[in-house]
């Protein structure tokens, strides 16, 4: 039988109006977020032992707000750095002092937040405890905010020393008076780890490693953090004591963005950002938090 023209557009309108209507009732699938290597690791899974405070995941940061990316409060790195790690904690231990990690692998995502942050001039709410003496229009430029982070390469972790037996450290609130990071360690916010001169993240030159001002049981402790990690293969960056890359790295020239969860590490797709992508003005390459 042949069908008229008009009866076959009818036809074609018809069965197009069902297909939408089939898809509009679909449920929606939601999308695998990135994924680590497979070499990728908990460090808490190769040393349960090393103490964890990790920052990023709280608002007792720079920001004053969790950061983007921290899922949960894990630190995930490369297996070699984590191995390492292990190595470091097993020599101090013998001496009374754990490690404790501050912050391990970081996701672009957490970057592009410490990036947005920067550019916000009128944020300047945890300013008197991280960066007082710091205008917050310099932070590109002096290099303390960058467009891309050592950490997104997962053989970087931010660390100190605690003396055993460990005690806890007091929850951060939210809107509580705040005192210069630089400050002495009785006055500056409590932490359970030893004296290094200057709180985690303390925007200020006085947290360069060397810096001739921090000297007696302060210089010895950063000096000991220094020695134990260096010996097995950690490289410090001078102007953060906590700093520390694990050489040679696994993924040098990548930077990956999966979030800091344990489900990242559920299999082995991950997301990676191209070496080449632009800079933030005024960074330096020699300075990569």
């Amino acid at each position: 039988m042949t069908r008229s023209p008009r009866a076959v557009r009818a036809l074609v309108t018809t069965l197009a109006a069902l297909l939408t209507a089939t898809a509009a009732a679909a449920p929606a699938r939601a999308t695998p977020g990135p994924k680590a290597p497979r070499d990728f690791v908990t460090l808490h899974s190769v040393d349960p032992t090393i103490l964890h405070e990790i920052r990023y995941v709280t608002p007792h940061n720079f920001v004053g707000e969790r950061i983007d990316g921290y899922r949960q409060p894990l630190c995930i790195l490369t297996r070699p750095a984590a191995e390492a790690l292990r190595a470091a904690q097993r020599r101090l231990l013998p001496q009374g002092y754990s490690l404790k990690v501050y912050d391990c692998y970081r996701p672009q995502r957490a970057v592009d937040h410490f990036v947005r942050w920067a550019e916000d001039l009128d944020d300047q709410t945890m300013k008197a405890e991280f960066y007082p003496n710091v205008d917050k229009t310099r932070l590109f430029a002096d290099g303390y905010i960058a467009e891309k982070s050592g950490h997104s390469r997962g053989s970087t972790v931010d660390l100190t020393l605690v003396k055993l037996p460990a005690h806890p450290t007091r929850p951060y609130r939210p809107g509580e008076p705040l005192t210069p990071c630089f400050a002495p360690r009785d006055e500056r916010f409590p932490d359970n780890s030893v004296d290094m001169g200057t709180g985690y993240d303390c925007f200020d030159t006085l947290s360069h490693t060397l810096d001739p001002r921090i000297t007696g049981e302060q210089r010895a402790n950063r000096m000991l953090l220094k020695n134990t990690l260096e010996d097995l293969g950690f490289v410090n960056l001078a102007e953060e004591w906590w700093h520390y890359t694990f050489k040679p790295e696994a993924y040098p020239d990548t930077y990956f963005d999966f979030p800091v969860a344990r489900s990242s590490l559920a299999g082995h797709r991950w997301t990676a950002l191209p070496t080449d992508a632009p800079s933030a003005i005024g960074y330096s390459p020699a300075r990569v938090r």
